[in-house]
């Protein structure tokens, strides 16, 4: 059992909330076999149906992957003992009686586990109440607290103030979890606005990773790192704004959006302009094209090595990017805040102490 705040794993743990859409398992799937214990991914699915299974069936070995199936109604497909896949069933504090069961077969099925999902915004009881739900959920699963994991769910922090508010309120949630052992403890949360639409384009544009700097606040805390990738935490948002090409570029503290619609050219020649403006700023990495399957990608569009893609290729291309990051930060040494650029010429858009947040 990992000791919920004993202090850190000697590997950390990152979980990733990401939509079940082909973007963001197309960079799953890309994954480097070396990280794939680090990384537990939580995936949000809009349907029970046979390909949904099969895409889970062919993420990369070793990869236990959460499954969210809040959204859909109940029935003989969202049985998730049946889908003969390996994963962790979320279970959500109201959850009905038919859903517990169903989901304490999946977790004994596959190793015994599950994660409870405590939304922070939604799930508003005070101690008692909460450990009254999570006792109804062991109960109706069948399992222990130690074969739990725990997600305190901040969902959208959008500005200094929502860190703000939302700090005393996840401490208060972690005071709670403490009284119980769960097998983790993780904290996430999501600041990527729900719209770029508003956004310059043409320009890379700065926006701060709220999310990011909640967990730093919370890393006495002792508790793993979650967020919602490169999208936003508010449901039935972050598809494509527009037919711009885009690229969500993840750095340390902050977030670049590339959105591209220079005149005069083909799309491919957009995207590659895009990208060379891309590998020549200060953020991207040293390592260039051995950072991530993202990275690689990206770069073989700057040098016109291959099409533009489409918007869920450039949603995987991002999403790859960001999981190699947060990782490449969980693992620094303590007092190490991240690489240092590479020099490079000046960067066009938002000044780095200025901050586009929200568009539309």
């Amino acid at each position: 059992m990992v000791p919920a705040h004993g202090g850190r794993a000697a590997e950390p743990v990152y979980r990733p909330i990401l939509a079940g859409r082909r973007g963001e398992l197309e960079a799953l799937n890309h994954l480097d076999p070396a990280v794939v214990p680090l990384l537990a991914p939580i995936l949000e699915v809009g349907a029970a149906d046979r390909s949904t299974i099969d895409v889970l069936r062919r993420l990369p070995a070793g990869l236990l992957t959460a499954v969210d199936i809040t959204a859909l109604p109940e029935g003989p497909g969202t049985d998730l003992a049946r889908w003969g896949v390996p994963l962790v069933p979320v279970v959500g504090l109201a959850e009905s009686d038919r859903r517990l069961a169903t989901h304490g077969a999946a977790a004994r099925a596959y190793g015994r586990r599950a994660l409870i999902r405590l939304r922070a915004g939604r799930d508003r009881a005070g101690p008692d109440a909460s450990t009254a739900a999570a006792e109804r959920i062991w109960r109706g699963t069948g399992l222990a607290p130690e074969e739990c994991d725990l997600l305190v769910d901040a969902a959208d922090v959008c500005c200094r103030a929502d860190v703000r508010l939302a700090e005393p309120r996840i401490r208060r949630l972690l005071g709670w979890a403490r009284r119980h052992a769960w097998r983790s403890v993780t904290v996430a949360a999501g600041g990527m606005p729900t719209t770029l639409s508003g956004l310059p384009t043409d320009e890379p544009v700065r926006l701060d990773r709220w999310d990011w700097q909640l967990w730093q606040r919370l890393d006495d805390a002792g508790v793993d790192y979650g967020d919602y990738g490169v999208g936003p935490a508010v449901p039935g948002t972050g598809g494509p704004d527009d037919r711009l090409p885009t690229v969500r570029y993840t750095a340390d503290g902050d977030w670049w959006v590339y959105r591209w619609s220079r005149r005069g050219g083909r799309g491919d020649e957009r995207f590659a302009d895009l990208c060379r403006t891309l590998v020549s700023a200060p953020h991207w990495p040293d390592t260039g094209a051995a950072f991530s399957w993202g990275d690689h990608e990206l770069l073989r569009r700057a040098r016109r090595g291959a099409g533009a893609g489409s918007a869920a290729n450039w949603a995987a291309w991002s999403t790859s990017h960001h999981l190699a990051h947060v990782l490449t930060a969980l693992r620094r040494p303590a007092g190490d805040t991240g690489w240092q650029p590479r020099a490079g010429p000046p960067q066009r858009g938002r000044p780095r102490g200025g901050t586009t947040r929200r568009a539309g």
